[in-house]
């Protein structure tokens, strides 16, 4: 019903901002991701809507990027994630995190969320599974192979963090065995 806003941006409360477009003043609910980039107050803003509505309410929520609302959209259609938990997903996670969480079937990513439980992240796992990354512009060549996806796994198994996990599969061939990369893998984090 109501695509876009452009006006005066008059207040920002996180995560709610006030929008006067022409004298009518929007409260919108907007992720962390897009408040960060919000001028400052006073300033002029556009932002690419969803509008939701409820039984006991109806709620706009604001989005810098087309891509961060089509990421809400197929946030919301999972079965026990609303609007909150979606914005909260996308406050948490940039766009291309999470479709590369969900290409990559990483729930350890998703848990980091606030709100979001092994069982969420699992269901959200296996409902975006190829949904979220086609549309999101997520090429191929970003989605790891199933033997890095084990490597990275195994890496994290043995104790390392994500950032030490990522830059040893880095340094792999992108054709490597599960086995001979994680000798490759230890070899360059020792």
């Amino acid at each position: 019903m109501i695509g876009k806003l452009t006006g005066t941006l008059l207040e920002k409360n996180p995560p709610e901002v006030l929008l006067d477009c022409q004298g009518v003043g929007y409260e919108v609910l907007v992720p962390m991701s897009t408040f960060y980039h919000l001028p400052g107050v006073g300033e002029r803003v556009s932002l690419l809507t969803q509008f939701i509505v409820r039984e006991d309410a109806q709620l706009l929520y604001g989005f810098a990027t087309a891509t961060e609302r089509a990421a809400f959209r197929e946030l919301v259609k999972v079965a026990g994630v609303g609007p909150r938990t979606a914005l909260s997903v996308l406050s948490g996670l940039s766009v291309a995190e999470l479709a590369q969480a969900i290409a990559q079937q990483e729930p350890g990513r998703l848990v980091k969320v606030p709100g979001i439980g092994k069982k969420t992240a699992e269901r959200l796992l296996l409902e975006l599974k190829g949904k979220l990354a086609p549309d999101l512009g997520l090429a191929p060549a970003q989605a790891r192979s199933d033997a890095h996806t084990d490597i990275l796994q195994a890496l994290l198994a043995l104790g390392y963090n994500e950032r030490e996990a990522n830059a040893a599969l880095k340094a792999l061939p992108p054709d490597v065995g599960v086995s001979e990369g994680i000798k490759l893998a230890l070899k360059t984090l020792a």
